[in-house]
């Protein structure tokens, strides 16, 4: 097995020819595709992988500046297309991953056929004429609790994010993945992605892209979404699922699992 296999927990499986990657969001790993999967193993390769900083991985494989950028996990992304043999693929990214995907198909766009996107944000701060769903003062308090007591955190942030109380079993998953990153390493992490500003790379985006956003969520508006199909450079779609919360094809399944299959298997013109 080759290092960076390894180091991203990768799991190759299914028969299909065409290639299906899932990546996952903050705070979660691959675990968050468990609902999902099945549907697709009969038909397609689908590849897995934790991001470097998830709870499943070695910690020692953080790099503090590679992977304090969201361009180093793009980097990580492509490394293992490459060390797979990837020609293309459709790529489903959730939350961050969507956008790692949106900077590793600008660099090689020929490796995606399509991005299937899941509560993306290209940016979570407002700004003039922009609606990102944060103001300054909101992610400093967010960090400021992440750093004086990560255990705590982990419990108000979860139900807030999935949209549900503690006791919903994707509430107390998605607890069970943030409480396994380690505090200094998601801090890093959350540091960056909500300091992210992809605003003005989106038109160089020529892969197709699918926008799929639930109806309510804390973390991405739904504006978000609208604003995504209207600067993404190539052809894109959107559809506002009856869904809840930011990670839904965790909490949602029956509904989300339906709309993902429809929109990898169909094309843009649907």
């Amino acid at each position: 097995m080759s290092g960076i296999v390894e180091a991203h927990n990768v799991k190759n499986l299914g028969t299909g020819r065409q290639v299906i990657v899932l990546a996952h969001g903050f705070g979660t790993d691959q675990s968050v595709w468990k609902h999902f999967v099945p549907h697709l193993l009969n038909d397609f390769r689908v590849i897995l992988y934790d991001i470097i900083g998830a709870g499943t991985t070695n910690p020692d494989y953080f790099d503090f500046n590679r992977h304090s950028t969201l361009e180093g996990h793009a980097y990580d992304l492509l490394a293992i297309l490459e060390e797979l043999q990837v020609e293309s693929c459709i790529f489903v990214g959730h939350s961050v991953s969507a956008m790692i995907g949106v900077i590793a198909s600008i660099s090689r766009p020929e490796l995606f056929s399509k991005i299937v996107m899941i509560a993306a944000s290209p940016r979570y701060l407002n700004d003039v004429d922009y609606y990102g769903g944060f103001e300054q003062e909101d992610i400093n308090q967010l960090i400021e609790a992440m750093q004086s007591n990560y255990k705590e955190w982990c419990s108000g942030f979860a139900p807030l994010t999935v949209g549900g109380d503690m006791e919903s079993v994707a509430v107390q998953e998605f607890s069970r993945t943030l409480f396994n990153m380690r505090p200094d390493i998601a801090l890093a992490v959350a540091q960056c992605i909500l300091q992210s500003d992809l605003r003005q790379i989106l038109h160089l985006v020529t892969v197709p892209c699918h926008i799929l956003q639930s109806g309510k969520d804390l973390a991405v508006p739904v504006a978000v979404s609208e604003y995504l199909h209207q600067h993404l450079g190539g052809e894109s779609v959107i559809e506002v699922m009856a869904s809840d919360g930011h990670l839904p094809q965790l909490s949602s399944p029956d509904i989300v699992i339906p709309v993902l299959l429809r929109h990898i298997r169909c094309n843009i013109t649907m």
